[in-house]
C-alpha cells in the first residue's frame, strides 16, 4: 500500500471536501458539497484547523482534522481531533491508524500538552481503533451544554 499523508493547503480543499461531505452523511447530515467546501476553505484560510489528507494511488481516501485549544493549567496548546474519516472503499487497510499516527506526530511536533477526541458511544469500530492505538477512554469530568 503506497499511502501518502500530507498537510492540507488551500489548493487541497476540494479533495478533502468530498470526503468531508461523506463524513457528515455518515453522521446523518444531509449532503451539501458546496457547504462542505466553504466550511473547510474557511478553516484552512483562517488557519483555524489543521487537516491531513491520506492519498492512495492519487485518490483521496481519508482525512483527519484537528482544532487548537489551550490548557491553562499546563500553559500549552492542545488539539481536539474532531474529525477522522476513511472512505468506505478504503477501510481496513490501516489508513485510519496512519492518520492517527500523523495526528500524534503533529501534536508532539507542535509541543501540545495532549490530544483529545470524541466519538459516538455506539461507534465500536472507531473505539477499537483508538484504543488499539494507545488512546485512553476518559469518563471522569465531561459535561456538555447543547445550545
Amino acid at each position: 500500500m503506497a499511502l501518502d499523508i500530507k498537510k492540507v493547503t488551500i489548493s487541497d480543499v476540494s479533495s478533502v471536501a468530498l470526503l468531508f461531505d461523506a463524513y457528515r452523511v455518515f453522521y446523518n447530515q444531509l449532503s451539501n458539497l458546496q457547504a462542505a467546501f466553504d466550511f473547510l476553505e474557511q478553516r484552512v484560510s483562517k488557519n483555524e484547523s489543521t487537516i491531513f489528507l491520506a492519498v492512495m494511488r492519487n485518490e483521496p481516501v481519508g482525512f483527519v482534522q484537528l482544532y487548537p485549544v489551550f490548557s491553562s493549567v499546563q500553559m500549552k496548546k492542545s488539539w481536539i481531533l474532531n474529525d477522522l474519516f476513511v472512505a468506505e472503499t478504503a477501510r481496513n487497510q490501516g489508513i485510519g491508524e496512519a492518520l492517527l499516527q500523523q495526528a500524534k506526530q503533529f501534536g508532539r511536533e507542535s509541543g501540545a500538552a495532549y490530544l483529545l477526541l470524541q466519538t459516538g458511544s455506539d461507534n465500536y469500530s472507531a473505539q477499537s481503533v483508538y484504543e488499539k492505538n494507545g488512546w485512553i477512554k476518559a469518563q471522569d469530568f465531561f459535561y456538555e451544554y447543547p445550545l
